[in-house]
C-alpha cells in the first residue's frame, strides 16, 4: 500500500467525521429551534386568554379597570414584540393575570361565575405547558451546547459559526420564595 493511499484514506475519514460533526450540530441547532417555537406557542395561548379575562371581569371590577386596561396592553405590544420581548412580557402577564384573580377573590359573584372558573384552570394548564416547553427548551440548549463546546467537536462548531445558546431562567420576581401567613382572623 502506498502512503497516498493511506493519505487519502485518512482525508475520507476526516472529511467523514467532519460531515457527521457538522448534520449533528444542525440537528441539535434545529431542535433548540423546535424547542423554542414550541414555547413560543405555549406563550401566545396565555396571551390568548386576555380577552377572554378580561371580558369576564370587566363589569363586575369596576375598581381594578386599570389593571385590566394594563393586562390588554402587556397582551398587544407581546402580540407585536420579537420572540425575546414576548417571553419577558409574557412574564410580566402572568403576574398582572394572578394579580386578577387574586382580586377576584373580594368579588363573589366573580368568584363564582363559571367563566372565570373555567379561564383560572385555562391558566393553570397553559401554565403547567409553559413550564414544561422551558424545560424542553433548556434540555435541547444543553445537549446543543454540550456538542458545541466539547472537543473535538468545538473546533467544527468554531470553524462554522455555531455558538452556545442561553438557556431560559427564572425571572427576577419569581426566584423569591412567597411569604405565607397563616395567622389569618
Amino acid at each position: 500500500m502506498t502512503p497516498a493511499w493511506w493519505l487519502g484514506g485518512a482525508a475520507a475519514v476526516v472529511l467523514l467525521w467532519l460531515l457527521v460533526v457538522f448534520n449533528t450540530l444542525v440537528s441539535k441547532r434545529n431542535a433548540v429551534r423546535n424547542a423554542e417555537s414550541g414555547m413560543d406557542v405555549q406563550l401566545k395561548k396565555r396571551f390568548d386568554l386576555i380577552p377572554n379575562l378580561v371580558a369576564a371581569v370587566k363589569g363586575g371590577m369596576a375598581h381594578e379597570r386599570g389593571l385590566l386596561e394594563r393586562l390588554a396592553t402587556i397582551r398587544a405590544e407581546a402580540l407585536a414584540a420579537d420572540p425575546a420581548t414576548c417571553a419577558a412580557l409574557s412574564g410580566e402577564a402572568g403576574r398582572a393575570m394572578e394579580t386578577v384573580f387574586a382580586a377576584v377573590e373580594a368579588y363573589p359573584d366573580l368568584k363564582a361565575s363559571a367563566s372565570v372558573l373555567h379561564l383560572q384552570r385555562s391558566l393553570a394548564e397553559i401554565e403547567e405547558q409553559i413550564a414544561a416547553a422551558r424545560r424542553f427548551f433548556n434540555a435541547a440548549v444543553t445537549s446543543y451546547n454540550d456538542t458545541v463546546q466539547a472537543f473535538p467537536s468545538s473546533l467544527v462548531a468554531g470553524a462554522f459559526g455555531f455558538s452556545p445558546r442561553g438557556w431560559l431562567a427564572a425571572e427576577e420576581g419569581e426566584r423569591h420564595r412567597p411569604d405565607a401567613d397563616f395567622t389569618g382572623p
